[in-house]
């Protein structure tokens, strides 16, 4: 049984700007990198750390790597969403420039971002690679830094919320927050 310990990056200035990042997006700011210290400082016994390729999930990690005494292996499925054209945008900007698309898609009725991907497919490939870390560390205590739609998608996937749907049922965790997930032979469990 292995347990993943989820955490989302910390803070950038897109974050704080409001503006989506997906695949793209900016260092951590000063605020970021203090807070990955911290989720360094609330972690014990942990055996490895994943990360996605983003720049913000990777510099969290390797913060926090520095301070566990861990390197950081990094999975470019483990990325965000790709938001296309809309990242580095703020979702006025986005209904601006594509005719209203930010409101058609968080009411549901645009399936991906212009020149993006839909949930759904973000969350078969994160499924995939938490499903691949937990077999490579089927006793493990893994911290996997990534993004906050990915977590969603883990635990949507844990609670039987269909992905399309999931942002309508589960809030955001915060900037360095962590979400915990038992991963036994390919099987997502609530941990005990």
């Amino acid at each position: 049984m292995a347990t993943l310990l989820l955490a989302r990056h910390g803070e950038t200035d897109w974050n704080r700007d409001h503006r989506w990042q997906g695949h793209t997006g900016p260092r951590l700011n000063e605020r970021g990198r203090r807070q990955a210290r911290e989720l360094a400082g609330q972690l014990d016994r942990i055996d490895a750390i994943y990360s996605s390729d983003t720049i913000r999930a990777r510099e969290t990690a390797e913060i926090v790597g520095a301070e566990l005494g861990l390197g950081v292996t990094t999975d470019p499925r483990l990325r965000e969403v790709d938001f296309g054209e809309w990242e580095g945008l703020t979702r006025h900007e986005i209904d601006e420039r594509f005719a209203g698309a930010f409101t058609r898609w968080r009411a549901f009725e645009q399936a991906e971002p212009d020149g993006g991907e839909s949930d759904a497919t973000m969350a078969e490939r994160v499924l995939r690679a938490l499903t691949d870390i937990a077999h490579e560390h089927a006793d493990g205590r893994v911290l996997v830094v990534t993004s906050g739609g990915p977590i969603r998608a883990a635990q949507a996937h844990l609670g039987g919320i269909e992905q399309p749907t999931a942002r309508r049922h589960l809030k955001t965790v915060a900037n360095c927050g962590l979400a915990e997930v038992v991963i036994r032979d390919g099987r997502f469990a609530q941990p005990s």
